[in-house]
């Protein structure tokens, strides 16, 4: 990782639970034979001392879990560069330019706060619908302004992640992007989604998490109750309750999915920091009201 005074500085923040032995490697080695930028690398232990981590690379062992958003925060803290870029450690590069062409789309655009490549499943090529950060999500091939991010796989403006406050670290899982990508926004800036740019990621299901149910409803409640204006509110919760009675069929996990919601309403997003109208306004016009 030589550096370059000429190229884009990137510092690239991966998290790992040792349990992935298999696709860590992988994901490490198409990191690091990136080109064209200035890279510095940390992984991140999340409650454990990293293994498998190529020589030359920093590493931070964290005595604890302290869950997703906030591992990356910490990361983040230990890294230098002009740009952020946060990857999932099952995830992986397929071209050496991947970075370089994301940095480039900052250069275009001087608004642009963070840039999302698609990602694909590399056996069978699909783009699972949550990958996709928009609501019409069935072309994933149509770029665009975009008003969420799938944040496992995604590079952020360093001085706008500073200004935005970084991930809501006591998230611990789930509705992270959306968090970051509305206090992004709410700084004058915007996202583009850019599937021209592809990474590769097994098409996993989050409901393989024994938390999704609890943490996923929790979580939602948590972004609309610190992040939208008042009046707001009650109109977005609504219309996920409405979507979520009508989609989860188990009982078992409607029941977890209530027991999460009534555990958001009780509190702990640490804070209301609601959206200027103006926000939710470019937030609509770019077509996602944030009542969905």
């Amino acid at each position: 990782m030589s550096s370059d005074a000429s190229r884009p500085t990137v510092g690239a923040v991966v998290l790992t639970m040792n349990d992935r032995p298999e696709d860590f490697p992988r994901a490490m080695e198409s990191l690091l034979a990136q080109t064209g930028i200035d890279l510095d690398v940390v992984v991140v232990g999340n409650g454990c001392v990293a293994e498998q981590v190529p020589a030359g690379v920093r590493t931070l062992a964290l005595r604890e879990n302290v869950g997703i958003p906030e591992g990356r925060n910490i990361g983040a803290t230990k890294v230098k560069g002009d740009y952020l870029f946060f990857f999932d450690n099952d995830a992986r590069l397929p071209d050496t330019d991947t970075l370089a062409r994301l940095v480039a789309q900052f250069s275009h655009d001087p608004h642009l706060a963070y840039a999302q490549p698609r990602i694909c499943d590399p056996v069978t090529g699909v783009t699972l619908r949550r990958w996709v950060p928009r609501l019409r999500a069935s072309n994933p091939t149509r770029p665009g302004v975009v008003t969420v991010m799938a944040e496992g796989v995604v590079m952020i403006r360093r001085d706008a992640y500073d200004r935005a406050g970084g991930w809501p670290g006591h998230f611990f899982l789930f509705h992270e992007g959306v968090e970051l990508a509305w206090r992004l926004w709410d700084l004058g800036t915007h996202g583009r989604y850019v599937p021209d740019i592809v990474v590769h990621h097994p098409a996993t299901d989050p409901a393989r998490h024994d938390t999704f149910h609890r943490l996923n409803a929790r979580n939602r409640v948590w972004v609309a109750r610190r992040n939208l204006p008042s009046p707001l509110v009650p109109f977005n919760l609504a219309t996920w309750i409405l979507i979520t009675l009508w989609r989860v069929r188990d009982r078992e996990a409607l029941r977890v999915t209530l027991a999460g919601l009534r555990e958001g309403l009780a509190g702990g997003e640490a804070g209301r920091q609601p959206l200027a109208w103006k926000t939710v306004w470019r937030l609509t016009r770019a077509g996602r009201p944030p009542i969905f």
